[in-house]
């Protein structure tokens, strides 16, 4: 049985412009596939859709018609067959704070919008428009869709309560959305990363001292991950026909501790 093949296809990565997104879009572009980089960040985002010969569409994965646009303009350069959920954000504080404060419900429901909420959303309008494309074998396979969780799903640290609590719900939904999408020939998997190096940690010399320490946690190789280790997993997921309903760690065997 071959690998999916992506020649000809669309796809849509957000969060896109830049980090795991970006080293994804540039994968799904060598394969063959015009990718859609859906986000936020115009500058970044036209730019890397540039480098791809794709296209970029400003979007907040919250919002229906912003999904919709994403969708039409990846439908429109050919059938769509590959998703890659990795817009995502955090809000950090304590479920309540050393003065006896609560954390605020309005970031809390901030983050589930976007990680959890805006996930859903792309995920299953994505899948509305994989199903009717034609079955690319005999097994009826139309498309593949994979989110992006993260590690505090699993090991969540003090002041990570809202975004453990988005990408927890992100791998909840994984069994029973797949168990959904196998109906319309679409697989669902999730990718779980630790520490990866990208630009949330900032520039210079400082960063990479911060960055050093903290790959000092990994059980091995003792560094950061890399985007472009991501979407090799990323990109296993969507070729290989038989990976479905999984969710896989990427993170060089860290189990993170409380704090």
């Amino acid at each position: 049985m071959p690998r999916i093949n992506l020649e000809g296809s669309s796809s849509i990565v957000t969060g896109g412009a830049s980090g795991i997104g970006e080293a994804t879009a540039i994968q799904l572009a060598a394969a063959g596939s015009h990718v859609v980089i859906a986000d936020l960040n115009e500058e970044k985002g036209q730019a890397v859709a540039a480098q791809l010969n794709g296209t970029f569409v400003k979007c907040d994965v919250s919002k229906v018609e912003d999904v919709d646009a994403a969708i039409a303009a990846a439908t429109a350069a050919g059938p769509l067959r590959a998703c890659v959920n990795s817009a995502g954000l955090g809000s950090a504080g304590r479920t309540v704070d050393r003065n006896g404060e609560p954390f605020p419900l309005d970031n809390f429901a901030f983050v589930i919008n976007v990680n959890l909420i805006g996930t859903f959303n792309m995920m299953s309008r994505a899948a509305a428009a994989m199903s009717k494309t034609e079955a690319m074998d005999e097994d009826g396979q139309r498309g593949a869709v994979v989110n992006l969780a993260s590690v505090a799903a699993f090991d969540g640290q003090i002041g990570q309560v809202a975004y453990s609590a988005s990408k927890g719900g992100v791998v909840g939904m994984m069994l029973p959305a797949a168990r959904d999408l196998a109906a319309v020939g679409v697989r669902v998997n999730t990718v779980a990363p630790g520490l990866i190096d990208t630009p949330i940690y900032g520039e210079g010399e400082a960063s990479e001292a911060f960055k050093a320490q903290l790959g000092k946690s990994v059980l091995f190789p003792k560094r950061l991950g890399h985007g472009e280790e991501l979407a090799f997993t990323i990109m296993e997921c969507i070729t290989n026909p038989y990976l479905n309903a999984e969710v896989i760690r990427m993170d060089g065997g860290i189990r993170m501790p409380p704090k």
